[in-house]
């Protein structure tokens, strides 16, 4: 028998305080998940179905999970972040779609956001939404262009969760809470009501997407972590934080739109029309605190996507990828230029950008997760590491499930193009 140690062994688990200093990734990647599409996909569940798909939180936080901690362990195995080891073990035509698929998806999701927080601006300010997103831009420039870009980033991305989960609490607070009973038949019911499973499929893959944790990866070398932060417990915290907080936001969307929107038969397609339906119920200050969530959510988005954009494109090929390099700067700088202009282009409506951000999510979301199940399934990979089974097994599980998100995705994408 081999008794030659393995490496991680004898690492002693960090005292909580040390574990929120180290964490951070993970918040970062909770302000990109949730953005203005999230919003209003979480909101059509709950005023769709009541309570009935409460569940899908479940599936979210194992699947959530699974991604971040699989793709943070092989970028401890490997030495290098995730887009950077599919070029080393399967070369750079791999990486490269991977990297282009996902910018692809970053750039209209980008354009989206900018819609998105100039219409939060007018419902809070009353200002028109072109001035607002300008401003929302300038600001989000600002922070792109200072020194400690990545420490301000998640400085700002925490505040605006912290916001968001405030305010979409006091929200749920305000329309009365939940009916206990329902909630909890609803969590262990499992139902799929007819009609609901391609609107599912969508809200899982939002909240619990394999690029989270592809992307993590990059913001986990900004962090400096190393091969300790695998198991002092930082890496778990940190995936755990990011999931919670996905959780705690998604689902009280869900429960405000299962008190609000499902017993009036309402019918929600864009973020904003919660303010105007919560006014009768909550008065004037619906439009602020509604306001404010929403304000976060396309915020906290836009900052940390145009970012992830920039930076797996440069990862695909293989370019610059640190947060305070010219190359990221300057095309972070292009790319909200650009999105600018097809935003007011689109006199701010977002639907045909998110919808082909969605055809390049489709694309990039199961070859990247291949390339990771693949890896997490190498021996040298994993070589003079504790092989890590019950990982493999759920990493297996999630890209099945990827699969039948795409293809289900998929199918209804092109009966809607034709």
């Amino acid at each position: 028998m081999d008794n030659k140690k393995l490496i991680g062994e004898g690492i002693q688990k960090l005292p909580f305080k040390e574990l929120i200093k180290r964490i951070g990734p993970g918040l970062i990647a909770t302000g990109i998940v949730i953005g203005p599409g999230a919003v209003t996909t979480a909101a059509m569940i709950g005023g769709n179905y009541g309570y009935d798909l409460i569940w899908l939180l479940i599936p979210i936080i194992f699947m959530g999970i699974t991604f971040m901690m699989v793709t943070n362990r092989l970028a401890i195995t490997t030495g290098l972040p995730t887009i950077h080891a599919i070029y080393k073990y399967y070369g750079p035509v791999a990486s490269f779609i991977v990297g282009t698929a996902t910018f692809i998806a970053c750039l209209f999701f980008t354009m989206g956001n900018i819609s998105g927080t100039g219409a939060r601006m007018n419902l809070i300010f009353g200002m028109n939404w072109k001035i607002g997103s300008a401003i929302i831009v300038a600001i989000v420039i600002y922070c792109y262009f200072s020194k400690n870009v990545y420490s301000k980033v998640e400085k700002v991305i925490m505040i605006c969760i912290l916001g968001m989960i405030i305010s979409f609490y006091l929200t749920l607070i305000g329309v009365g809470g939940p009916d206990l009973k329902s909630f909890a038949v609803g969590m262990t019911s499992f139902k799929v009501p007819k009609g609901s499973f391609s609107t599912a499929l969508a809200f899982i893959s939002t909240n619990a997407a394999i690029t989270a944790g592809i992307y993590n990866t990059y913001l986990g070398k900004e962090k400096k972590w190393n091969k300790d932060d695998l198991f002092n417990g930082v890496m778990f915290t940190d995936a755990l934080v990011h999931i919670l907080s996905v959780v705690l936001i998604s689902g009280s969307i869900i429960l405000v739109g299962a008190i609000v929107l499902n017993p009036s038969g309402e019918k929600i397609k864009a973020p904003a029309q919660l303010a105007a339906l919560l006014v009768p119920i909550m008065g004037k200050g619906a439009n602020y605190i509604t306001g404010t969530a929403l304000l976060g959510a396309g915020f906290s988005s836009l900052i940390g996507n145009t970012q992830r954009g920039i930076v797996l494109l440069n990862a695909g090929m293989q370019k610059e990828v640190s947060l305070e390099s010219k190359s990221v700067r300057n095309g972070c700088l292009i790319v909200l230029a650009f999105s600018m202009m097809v935003a007011y282009t689109f006199n701010g409506s977002p639907i045909q950008l998110i919808f082909i951000a969605n055809l390049a999510t489709s694309i990039a979301t199961p070859v990247g997760g291949l390339f990771v199940t693949l890896l997490i399934w190498r021996d040298d990979v994993n070589e003079g590491y504790k092989k890590p089974t019950l990982l493999r097994i759920a990493m297996t599980i999630s890209y099945v499930f990827i699969l039948v998100m795409t293809f289900s995705s998929l199918k209804t994408l092109i009966a809607k193009l034709f």
